[in-house]
């Protein structure tokens, strides 16, 4: 079996793992209830989510967060980096 690196560890333990990728990526990008049911008590969720903003993940249901939420967010990062820089 291949290592994994350090930086993808918490993919482990994520509550998703094995779960049905169907709801987490549905085809309409509505319907994400189901994906963010099983992210809501994930032990990895908030790094789940940082992984999906750090690296620009447009589909799908990353750390709970849907895809226009994750747009949020980063819309907001970047205003506060913007007045605090």
């Amino acid at each position: 079996m291949e290592e994994i690196p350090e930086e993808y560890a918490w993919m482990l333990k994520a509550d998703c793992r094995g779960a049905n990728t169907r709801e987490f990526f549905p085809s309409n990008g509505l319907g994400v209830e189901a994906a963010q049911q099983i992210c809501r008590t994930c032990p990895v969720r908030v790094e789940c989510l940082e992984y999906a903003l750090l690296h620009r993940i447009e589909q799908g249901v990353w750390g709970g967060a849907s895809e226009r939420e994750r747009r949020r967010i980063l819309r907001s990062r970047r205003r506060a980096g913007a007045i605090s820089g």
